[in-house]
């Protein structure tokens, strides 16, 4: 009976140690740099009912669309609607939705 707890117990450690560790893979700083559009006036996305961000990547690895999660960081930056405006965006990547979305500690205009 020792036996199996000991191995219970050593599972569990191990399983604790995992899902900390992909945490702390989810939660790293990315910085991605590309073009800020409104998803619903610019990119006609037909699931956009009201207007949202995302930056568009076009190059490297980070290739993709990255929904700009609504902050303060964002709402210094502005919203962009009916055009396009360069910028790096450095934050925190996650999936929702089956959509990626970056929550921004830092944006800047880029030319």
């Amino acid at each position: 009976m020792r036996t199996v707890a000991k191995i219970a117990l050593a599972l569990a450690v191990a399983f604790g140690l995992t899902v900390a560790v992909q945490a702390a893979d989810e939660a790293k700083s990315v910085t991605l740099q590309g073009q800020v559009m409104c998803a619903k006036c610019t990119l006609k996305k037909a699931d956009a009912k009201e207007c949202q961000d995302v930056l568009v990547v076009s190059e490297g690895d980070a290739k993709g669309e990255y929904y700009v999660v609504k902050n303060d960081v964002f709402e210094k930056f502005g919203h962009v609607c009916g055009g396009k405006r360069g910028a790096k965006v450095t934050g925190t990547v996650a999936d929702k939705d089956g959509k990626k979305w970056i929550t921004a500690s830092a944006m800047e205009a880029t030319s």
